[in-house]
């Protein structure tokens, strides 16, 4: 769906806009977790590699931050499939070593999941809709996810590491 956001906005931007380099490197926030160790407030790095791409040349423009934006979002979605993958695992290991009545963590864990995807989505389509179809709509929709997406993978991630 993000996917779709990004594409509509380059068929109807200038030539200009989408002829300059803009790129992402997500080594700002990889730093801002690394550094926020396990005391720190994770959520802080939230946007950080977005950010540092909208300081860019043309970062600025609407297709700009949905370039910064969206690219920072795929990070964030890796991390989120990637621990919910791990967690799953340790959760389904877990249950099978109970009685089918109490074996539910990795079941529950898929049914959180699709219902956060489903309210995440619904946020955010929400958001866009505050711009009234102005070009806001799709930074803003992006900005959401990237947002709810990171926060999601932060709290599996959480999970999974015990610290949640």
């Amino acid at each position: 769906m993000t996917r779709v956001f990004f594409l509509l906005m380059a068929v109807f931007l200038p030539a200009p806009v989408l002829a300059q380099d803009l790129s992402f490197d997500a080594n700002g926030t990889d730093e801002c977790l690394f550094t926020t160790g396990h005391e720190g407030n994770k959520a802080d790095c939230i946007g950080v590699s977005a950010g540092d791409c909208m300081q860019q040349s043309g970062g600025d423009s609407t297709f700009g931050m949905g370039f910064c934006l969206d690219n920072e979002l795929q990070y964030w979605d890796d991390k989120l499939n990637g621990a919910y993958q791990q967690l799953r695992d340790v959760m389904q290991m877990s249950d099978a070593s109970l009685p089918d009545n109490l074996a539910v963590q990795a079941d529950t864990l898929r049914d959180m999941q699709r219902a956060w995807i489903t309210y995440r989505d619904a946020r955010c389509g929400h958001e866009a809709s505050l711009w009234q179809g102005g070009t806001g709509a799709s930074p803003a929709f992006l900005n959401c996810m990237m947002h709810l997406t990171a926060e999601q993978a932060l709290y599996l991630f959480a999970l999974y590491s015990g610290e949640g």
